[in-house]
């Protein structure tokens, strides 16, 4: 044990394992965190898909509770103006499905948060 480091062979170990993955087509790690850097390509299909799905089925459930509640709220001794936020947070909700499921699902996002927001504020009119 002399003390000495192997600091001089990582490097090399580093620079030939880069050299590699170049040759073999892939992005090169970044040496400071060994990390292999995530494209876009890879994750950006799934990821888009999973967030039109979410967006298209809150909307339509949220489209549905809004529907159900105003269906509820109706039929009792409420005034007129609760089931009619309901109905037209439902219909907010409905548009925010549709959007979602082409795609627009930061639009959607906002309609489902004002679809819900007219909800309360009419229920709280009761």
């Amino acid at each position: 044990m002399s003390g000495r480091t192997d600091s001089d062979t990582q490097d090399d170990i580093r620079v030939d394992a880069m050299d590699d993955q170049e040759t073999r087509g892939q992005a090169p790690q970044d040496p400071e965190t060994d990390e292999q850097p995530e494209s876009d390509e890879e994750h950006g299909t799934e990821d888009a898909r999973r967030a039109r799905w979410t967006a298209t089925g809150t909307g339509a459930l949220l489209a549905l509770a809004g529907l159900a509640a105003a269906v509820l709220r109706l039929s009792g001794s409420a005034p007129a103006l609760v089931p009619a936020a309901y109905a037209l947070g439902a219909a907010v909700c409905a548009l925010a499905a549709v959007l979602g499921s082409q795609g627009r699902t930061r639009r959607a996002l906002w309609l489902l948060i004002a679809g819900v927001m007219i909800m309360a504020v009419g229920d709280q009119s009761d």
